[in-house]
C-alpha cells in the first residue's frame, strides 16, 4: 500500500475493485464502510458480483470477468477527453503520458461498453466522480491480480492514480490489501525467485557480493529460481526431484488440482513444514510440525508496510520448532552453518543487510510499529510513499491494451466462474476448519448462482448440481444469491471436497506467474 489503512478514511471517493472487502479484509472494510456512510467519501465499488460494499456504493460498475484494463482505460479516455487530469502533477513527476493519451483514445465510454457490459454512462458519471475528487483512493486485491493480464491491472490502476494526482498525500495511493497478515513480509524478506530481501534483485552482481559478504560465502547464483506455477510442471516432467513446502497447501490452493496433484505424486521426495497435517501434507515423505504465530517470537510486516512485534504467548505442542530453526538446523546439516541465537538476531541481520528496514529495531518496535522504507534508527518510518518523488525518479505510464481472458464461454461450457473467499472460512481452511463454529457458519463447499440462471437450469435452493469445466469437476450444493449476476457463478476456493480449483485455469500471467483463478468456463447440472 501506498498509504495507510487509517489513511483511506481521508478520501474524499474511494474506488474499491476486485475485493470483497467486507468478506475478505473485514475489519479495513471498515474504514471504507465509515467513510462513505459518516464522513461523506463518494465509494466506487468495481465487481462482477454484487458484494457487500456496493450497498454502501454510490456507484456499482458490474463488468464482465477479465475486462478490467478496458473500463480503467474507459475512466482516463473520459478523463482526457474532459480535460480532468492533472496536468502539472502529469508534466512534473511522470514520463510516457503521451503514449498513454493515444493508447485510451479508442476506449470511448460506448466501445468500453461493448467489451465489459458497464453502461457507457456509468463509465462518464464514475470517471468524473474520481478526477475531481480533491483526494482519490484505490483499493484492490486479487480480483485484479488473478488473471492473466493481472499485471496490466495494476499498471492500469497505477496509470490511474498518476493521471488524477491521487498519489503522494494523504487520502490517496493505490492500496492492494494483502490476503494474509504477514504476506507483504514475505515478499519483502525475499520471498520471491527473483530478488532478496527489500526486492533487491539477485541478477545484480554487486547485490550478489553484498549477501555473500554478509553470510561468509561465494559463489551465490544470479540466477532468478522458479515460481511455485513453474516448480510443478516441472515435478510433473520429472525434471524437478524434490520440493520443500513451508506454510502451503496447494493441494487445496493452487489451479488444475488434478495436475497439480499428479505432479506433487511425480517427485521423488517432498517434505512440507506446517502447523497441520494437510491435504499436501498427507502426500509428504516427511512432515516437519512447525510452531503457529502464537507460539513463537518475530515480527509481521502488514499490508499497510507496518512492522510489529509479535510476541510468543503459549507454549508450542509437541516437538513443532519455529520455521527458522527447522530451516537453519537443515542448512546446518547440508553444510553451512546457519546459527542464530534468537529470531532478534535475525531481525538484526534484515536491517543490515536490508536498506528499508535498516533503521527499525526490537527496541523501536517495543510499543508500536513502523512503516517501511525506515532507513536510520532516527529515521520516524514512512506511512505514505511517493511524497516528493517516485522509486525510479519520475512514474511511468504504461500504455496497455486490453485482452480477452484466456478461455471463453461456448455451447458446451457456457457459463463463467470465478473463485473467492468467504467471511467465515481462511485460505485452504487448514486453521479456521479446526473450529466447530466456523464450520457450522460455512460448513461446505457450494456455488453461488443468480436466479434467471437458476431458473434457466431448473435448480433449487439446496440442489447438489455436477459443475464441470475442461480440467475437472466437482458436485456441490447450490446457493441462489442476489450477490450474483446472470451468466457467472462463484465458488469459494476454501473446501478440499468440492474443490473449485480443480475446475480453475492455470493460464499464467506472463510476468507475475500468477494463475487466472477469477474466470474460465463452466457447465452445471443437476447431480445424478
Amino acid at each position: 500500500m501506498t498509504n495507510t489503512i487509517a489513511d483511506i478514511e481521508q478520501a474524499d471517493v474511494i474506488l474499491v475493485t476486485g475485493s470483497n472487502t467486507t468478506e475478505n479484509h473485514p475489519v479495513l472494510s471498515t474504514f471504507v464502510k465509515r467513510a462513505a456512510k459518516f464522513r461523506g467519501a463518494k465509494l466506487i465499488v468495481v465487481d462482477p458480483r454484487r458484494i457487500k460494499l456496493t450497498e454502501f456504493a454510490h456507484f456499482w460498475l458490474r463488468p464482465n470477468l477479465g475486462t478490467d484494463v478496458a473500463w480503467i482505460n474507459g475512466l482516463m479516455h473520459v478523463i482526457l477527453k474532459e480535460d480532468l487530469h492533472k496536468k502539472e502533477f502529469i508534466q512534473n513527476r511522470t514520463e510516457g503520458f503521451d503514449a498513454l493519451r493515444k493508447v485510451v483514445e479508442k476506449y470511448t465510454p460506448d466501445f468500453v461498453e461493448g467489451i465489459t457490459g458497464i453502461p457507457a454512462e456509468n463509465i462518464v458519471a464514475a470517471a468524473r466522480m474520481f478526477a475531481q475528487a480533491k483526494t482519490g483512493s484505490i483499493l484492490y486485491c486479487m480480483g485484479i491480480t488473478q488473471h492473466i493480464s493481472g499485471t496490466d491491472n495494476v499498471k492500469s490502476l497505477a496509470n490511474l492514480a498518476m493521471l488524477t494526482g491521487h498519489l503522494g498525500a494523504p487520502g490517496t495511493g493505490v492500496n492492494p490489501l494483502r490476503g494474509q497478515n504477514n504476506v507483504q513480509g514475505a515478499c519483502d524478506m525475499g520471498g520471491l525467485p527473483n530478488v532478496y530481501t527489500a526486492y533487491q534483485p539477485v541478477a545484480d552482481l554487486g547485490m550478489a557480493k553484498k549477501m555473500e559478504d554478509a553470510w561468509g560465502v561465494t559463489g551465490l547464483s544470479t540466477q532468478p529460481g522458479l515460481t511455485v506455477t513453474k516448480m510443478l510442471p516441472k515435478a510433473h516432467s520429472g525434471e524437478l526431484k524434490a520440493l520443500y513446502i513451508i506454510g502451503e497447501n496447494p493441494m487445496v490452493s493452487d489451479p488444475d488440482l488434478n495436475h497439480a496433484e499428479k505432479s506433487l505424486k511425480h517427485l521423488d521426495f517432498l517434505v512440507v513444514q506446517d502447523i497441520f497435517l494437510t491435504e499436501t501434507a498427507q502426500l509428504a515423505d516427511v512432515v516437519l510440525p512447525s510452531a503457529c504465530f502464537a507460539e513463537k517470537e518475530g515480527t509481521f510486516s502488514n499490508t499497510e508496510r507496518r512492522v510489529q512485534r509479535v510476541r510468543q504467548a503459549v507454549t508450542p505442542p509437541g516437538e513443532s520448532k519455529d520455521d527458522w530453526w527447522i530451516t537453519s538446523q537443515i542448512a546446518t546439516r547440508m553444510g553451512y552453518a546457519m546459527q542464530y541465537p534468537n529470531s532478534r538476531a535475525i531481525f538484526e541481520e534484515i536491517a543490515r543487510v536490508t536498506p528499508s528496514y535498516a533503521g527499525i529495531t526490537y527496541n523501536r518496535l517495543e510499543n508500536e510499529g513502523l512503516h517501511w522504507p525506515c532507513p536510520t534508527e532516527e529515521h520516524p518510518g514512512t506511512p505514505i510513499l511517493h511524497t516528493q518523488q517516485f522509486t525510479r525518479g519520475k512514474g511511468m505510464f504504461h500504455a496497455i491494451e486490453w485482452i480477452p481472458p484466456a478461455e471463453q464461454v461456448d455451447e458446451e461450457y457456457p457459463l463463467y466462474l470465478t473463485t473467492g473467499r468467504v467471511l467465515y472460512q481462511y485460505h485452504t481452511g487448514t486453521m479456521t476448519m479446526k473450529s466447530a463454529d466456523l464450520n457450522e457458519r460455512a460448513p461446505e463447499s457450494f456455488v453461488e448462482i443468480s436466479g434467471k440462471d437458476a431458473e434457466k437450469y431448473k435448480l433449487q435452493e439446496g440442489d447438489q448440481v455436477t459443475i464441470a469445466s475442461r480440467r475437472g469437476e466437482i458436485r456441490v450444493r447450490v446457493q441462489i444469491q442476489d450477490k450474483a449476476v446472470e451468466g457467472t457463478v462463484f465458488i469459494p476456493f476454501h473446501f478440499a471436497q468440492g474443490a473449485a480449483n480443480k475446475l480453475t485455469n492455470a493460464a499464467l500471467d506472463p510476468v507475475s506467474g500468477i494463475p487466472e483463478f477469477k474466470v474460465c468456463a463452466v457447465r452445471i447440472g443437476k447431480a445424478a
